[in-house]
């Protein structure tokens, strides 16, 4: 019995290796089940992300390139009037440059380098390491031919869309430099406001590359469904795991010492005591006496300095929250404007649906009636908003809840704008066209002189209810005197973002 206990142990022991343990629910699953089960489709759209992202990352350069060749062009014009010589000097070899980095844009992106962009992306860093994973090793032998092919395209797409963003970094950093260059030496003529003006310009659009930039890189790490599945598939294997602490870009950037959880690995280093003694023999034993008075307020020297950094530090943050700034750095380049946070974002992306509902009470045999409109509004920035939308009048009846009837009652066209006045109330203005009866077929709208007109003003104030953006709005049509039949002047309406 001893010697069958001893076998099933040593079969069991040969066999753990084959085994992983899943991720959700603890369950040692095949490590070939797990690479194996990485979808075509998870590859797929692998590939059609980062292709997308490249050609617009290169076609974005390439136009912001070609804007500030311009706007230097005007620049040198301008000051060509006032100082020919200055104007020689900055400008000199400055067209060469600016075809120089349009031709890198355009050029094949080199491959070859295992990191080809030079800056830490973790999302990148995950999905590259795990394809490098699926394509050494004993991993090939749990792979396809097709989808071997398939990620060795991947991982070519991933590297040149990496290459396109250290294409897109180096602009940068020449577009910030050459800011900074012109405005150290245009000092003194930028109190011209024709200089001043163009110098703006300049100032704006390399604004508004780096938040286009940083716009692109939240995208490449934000892991989407199919990225974070087939992560998860490789990322439990035990063989994974050490790969990526040799392999991984982040393993290069702070290598694992040899005797990393030994306590080799710990001597040379100073003890927290240490350190405190030092601090204590520089600034002195009172920077480590906290406040015995009990009045509130410490006398600890250090405590002081860390809470006046903080305070600092806070202040700084705020700044560049009301510049529309997350997320900047000490080399970022600073507006001389007032940032348009919708600048740099997509039309599609500009643009907010809603919907809103309006009631109104029977009269003059005219049934009780709802208005159901469907708005698209267009953010021309944080603080103003313009917009069309249709609206669909429904009828009820007009003998109580007993006796619904459900009619056509009209439909409308709207045109609106918004206006931030402070805080969640809004300044609020429009004119609609309003076809005012009941019809039974489409033929019956042709008539636009039979429409009824409205101008609209009014206010409207926006809560939030959870996570959804609702809206309260108070109007005044001041052509309703002039309307036959005649509608409310006062209207008021309940909306909701979609």
């Amino acid at each position: 019995m001893r010697t069958l206990f001893l076998i099933a142990t040593a079969i069991c022991c040969c066999y753990l290796p084959c085994f992983a343990q899943d991720g959700s629910n603890g369950v040692a699953v095949p490590a070939n089940k797990g690479i194996a089960g990485i979808s075509d489709k998870s590859l797929s759209f692998m590939q059609h992300k980062y292709s997308r992202l490249t050609t617009s990352i290169q076609q974005q350069s390439t136009k912001m390139l070609q804007r500030m060749q311009r706007k230097e062009q005007k620049l040198r014009n301008k000051l060509q009037r006032k100082d020919s010589t200055l104007a020689k000097e900055l400008f000199e070899g400055s067209e060469s440059k600016y075809k120089q980095l349009q031709s890198s844009l355009t050029s094949k992106a080199d491959t070859s380098l295992a990191h080809p962009l030079q800056e830490y992306i973790p999302n990148i860093d995950s999905l590259q390491t795990a394809l490098s994973f699926l394509k050494q090793g004993n991993a090939l032998q749990n792979l396809s031919a097709d989808k071997l092919q398939q990620v060795n395209k991947a991982t070519g797409q991933l590297k040149e869309l990496q290459a396109s963003m250290q294409q897109a970094n180096n602009i940068q950093a020449y577009i910030r430099g050459r800011q900074q260059e012109l405005k150290q030496q245009l000092k003194d003529k930028l109190l011209n406001s024709s200089i001043a003006k163009q110098f703006k310009s300049i100032n704006k659009e390399a604004f508004y590359y780096e938040q286009r930039l940083r716009e692109y890189k939240e995208l490449i790490n934000d892991k989407q469904k199919l990225e974070q599945k087939a992560l998860e598939l490789v990322r439990n294997l035990p063989a994974f795991q050490s790969f990526w602490q040799k392999h991984s870009y982040l393993a290069q950037l702070f290598p694992t010492p040899a005797n990393y959880g030994t306590p080799q690995a710990l001597a040379g280093l100073q003890t927290r005591a240490a350190v405190q003694q030092q601090l204590q023999q520089r600034f002195g034993m009172s920077s480590f006496t906290p406040n015995s008075s009990g009045g509130g307020a410490s006398n600890n020297y250090l405590q002081q300095q860390m809470q006046a950094a903080q305070t600092q530090l806070s202040q700084l943050k705020d700044k560049l929250s009301n510049l529309g700034i997350n997320g900047g750095s000490s080399d970022m380049t600073m507006p001389e404007f007032k940032p348009n946070s919708q600048h740099t974002k997509s039309f599609l992306k500009r643009i907010e649906y809603g919907v809103n509902i309006q009631s109104q009470k029977s009269t003059w045999g005219i049934p009780v009636t709802s208005d159901i409109a469907l708005t698209a509004g267009y953010k021309l920035n944080d603080k103003s908003t313009i917009g069309i939308g249709a609206a669909y009048r429904i009828g009820w009846g007009n003998g109580g809840l007993k006796h619904i009837k459900i009619t056509h009652e009209g439909v409308g066209l709207r045109s609106y704008v918004d206006i931030k006045a402070k805080g969640s109330i809004w300044l609020s203005g429009g004119y609609e066209l309003n076809y005012m009866q009941s019809f039974r077929k489409f033929a019956d709208l042709y008539d636009i002189n039979v429409w009824q007109r409205s101008g609209l003003i009014g206010i409207t104030k926006k809560y939030k209810v959870g996570k959804h953006e609702n809206n309260m709005q108070l109007l005044w049509d001041f052509l309703s005197y002039n309307q036959m039949p005649k509608t409310p002047a006062i209207k008021f309406r309940v909306g909701f973002k979609l």
